[in-house]
């Protein structure tokens, strides 16, 4: 059903903004979220995806405030319709090692990692139950499945996220709604960008692939994740990576 109204939060983010783009190139009608409010990051972004139409939106949500969750919510239903794909793309690090970390630096991290994806999945679950159709992706991380060295935090929240996902999908298995996450390896994000360049080519060594990800290769997979003939497939954790973590 090419109308299916989806959201993504962290929507103009590196991996957001081709998470928007691919949905929207597919049919749907796509709000990205996003904590920003009228700064140049939202301004670009509506300038991009300005040949979609009224097919993109761009709505202000804080994932860390349920109520705001909840408004973005109403706020797309009132105008676009049930809300039928959530994709939890929201996330931020706050590095440091355990023995430097503060409570601020832990608390920040899994409040919007992985409260932010309570929160928004809390808003959806009962109208997709109840319209028998749903599909939730969350963006988890390769560090969530290996770990990393300071980043305690982010590993545990990714690590989280993809817990959150098995839980929920036996929960909502019989409504029709599938859960899902994502763990992208090493992508071409501000994100990764910023990290220092000796430290990020020796990363890209020890790719099997040869190369870093592309926010497209993490795009495709919540696409087909999202589609209707995907309805088989709920609880996984799909790996998304060039090869970086291979497990039995």
């Amino acid at each position: 059903m090419s109308e299916r109204v989806a959201v993504v939060t962290g929507g103009i983010g590196g991996l957001g903004t081709a998470i928007v783009r691919a949905l929207a190139e597919s049919g749907r009608q796509v709000v990205a979220a996003d904590l920003d409010q009228d700064s140049q990051r939202v301004r670009e972004f509506r300038t991009a995806h300005a040949g979609f139409g009224d097919r993109v939106g761009y709505a202000v949500v804080d994932v860390t405030d349920f109520a705001s969750c909840a408004a973005l919510i109403q706020q797309v239903e009132a105008s676009r319709g049930p809300v039928a794909i959530l994709v939890n793309a929201a996330g931020i690090t706050r590095d440091a090692t355990l023995r430097k970390m503060d409570p601020a630096q832990w608390q920040a991290v899994l409040r919007v990692n992985l409260e932010g994806a309570f929160n928004m999945c809390r808003q959806v679950v009962e109208s997709m139950s109840e319209h028998g159709f749903g599909r939730i992706i969350n963006i988890s991380s390769v560090n969530g499945q290996t770990g990393q060295f300071g980043q305690t935090n982010y590993a545990a929240s990714k690590a989280g996220l993809h817990g959150l996902s098995m839980a929920l999908a036996r929960e909502l298995a019989k409504k029709g709604v599938t859960v899902n996450s994502i763990s992208p390896g090493y992508c071409r994000t501000p994100m990764v960008e910023a990290i220092p360049a000796p430290l990020r080519e020796q990363i890209i060594s020890q790719i099997p692939v040869g190369r870093i990800g592309e926010p497209e290769d993490i795009a495709r997979a919540v696409r087909f994740l999202s589609e209707d003939a995907a309805g088989y497939i709920t609880g996984i954790n799909l790996p998304v990576n060039g090869g970086a973590f291979i497990s039995f």
